[in-house]
């Protein structure tokens, strides 16, 4: 399945198991909350940085924006027994800024950590992909990604038009072996059920973008 016509892709294998066991290790030591369901802003993280700029990574970031991508931002997700959480189907729609500027397109302004967020239109969604490094195997029973193939062409979608959309079209569960990367746009619904096993389901989530001046004024931070 291609990233630009179902949304997503998988790629399998891109990292050896020595890669993803030393970003644990790396990792282990990131300020964590306990039963936190993500670490964000990790691209100050050495190690982060430097697998966001592996050309393995870029080629898979190359493939689906057409030109080279820029990661500007990284959060570890990590689901366990002690941290086992719910997401309902959604569209990731919030891109960290530099700064704050007026523009009805952009809503929902909000700070995380000391770096502004604000919900992004369609056109800068657009602009975007993310990829979700599996620094442990995904399977059926602990919590897997699941999406909706082809919903990021259906644009910006109130909650309701979310459990809409979800209704009339099929559910992909997203199996990824471990090493293996998910590629993703961000306006794909997705979404991600508790896990049935004390087994971790770890993932480093990555985004890229085409540039991160996205238009006069407007530009990405790196978090």
């Amino acid at each position: 399945m291609g990233v630009f016509h179902s949304g997503f892709k998988i790629e399998e294998p891109v990292l050896s198991a020595y890669d993803c066991d030393f970003l644990l290790g790396t990792l282990a030591d990131a300020p964590h909350v306990a039963g936190r369901a993500g670490t964000r802003h990790l691209m100050s993280n050495q190690a982060v940085k430097e697998l966001a700029h592996d050309v393995r990574l870029l080629r898979i970031a190359q493939a689906a924006l057409g030109v080279p991508g820029v990661p500007f931002r990284a959060t570890l997700f990590a689901k366990s027994g002690a941290a086992n959480w719910l997401i309902p189907w959604h569209q990731d729609t919030a891109l960290p800024l530099v700064s704050t500027f007026t523009d009805r397109d952009w809503v929902s302004w909000s700070q995380k950590e000391g770096v502004r967020y604000a919900h992004a239109p369609a056109w800068a969604l657009s602009r975007v992909v993310a990829l979700r490094v599996h620094l442990d195997a995904s399977s059926g029973e602990n919590g897997p990604l699941r999406v909706v193939p082809g919903s990021h062409q259906a644009g910006v979608l109130t909650d309701q038009g979310v459990s809409d959309y979800v209704k009339t079209n099929d559910h992909y569960a997203c199996l990824v072996p471990r090493g293996g990367v998910l590629a993703m746009r961000p306006l794909l619904i997705h979404s991600s059920s508790k896990a049935q096993t004390e087994a971790p389901r770890r993932v480093l989530h990555i985004e890229y973008a085409d540039t991160l001046d996205l238009k006069p004024g407007v530009r990405l931070a790196v978090a």
